[in-house]
């Protein structure tokens, strides 16, 4: 019976030390970062396209034989531009969409750069509070028409909100077939 035992016991130990747990808690690591990110792409306070662009540095650095490639680093920072550039030109293509004039244009964009140091947050309300400043300031508005071209940048906010989702996606498409096709 005792020699049952300690052949069990020494079985169980064998598979626990076969196990690669570097490998699993890298996995569990960048998992836990895709996710994060994605999530972070609609949830406030959390820059989910950077934590997605985060997760392919940090597991190409940890596990270079299973990471992304130069090449795919590249795209991955591509999107990552293209995610925040989005963010700042979709309020100033909803303003002129509802009639802003170039300073609402402008302010919009001078209010995403500025939103850009304050997170989530100020990347939905900088261009919001920019474009509204700069018609009633700089275009001589009234407040109607003012609020009218604001209502375009919150609709143009809304539709970069959808846009960095999906260049969310495509950046966790980019590291799994980068990382698994490779």
């Amino acid at each position: 019976m005792l020699e049952a035992l300690h052949s069990f016991w020494t079985w169980c130990m064998s598979m626990v030390q076969s196990v690669d747990w570097n490998c699993i808690s890298v996995w569990s690591l960048t998992l836990s970062l895709l996710v994060v990110g994605l999530l972070g792409a609609v949830l406030p306070f959390v820059p989910g396209p950077f934590l997605i662009f985060i997760a392919g540095i940090v597991h190409t650095w940890l596990r270079p034989e299973s990471g992304m490639s130069w090449p795919g680093i590249a795209l991955l920072a591509l999107l990552l531009v293209v995610s925040y550039a989005l963010d700042i030109a979709s309020g100033a293509v909803g303003a002129r969409w509802f009639g802003a004039s170039k300073w609402g244009v402008l302010g919009v964009f001078v209010g995403g750069i500025v939103g850009l140091f304050f997170a989530l947050p100020g990347l939905i309300l900088g261009p919001i509070v920019g474009g509204l400043s700069f018609e009633l300031l700089f275009a001589k508005k009234e407040m109607r028409p003012a609020m009218k071209s604001t209502w375009g940048t919150l609709v143009g906010t809304g539709a970069g909100l959808v846009l960095r989702v999906g260049v969310s996606v495509a950046m966790v498409a980019t590291f799994f077939i980068d990382a698994l096709w490779r």
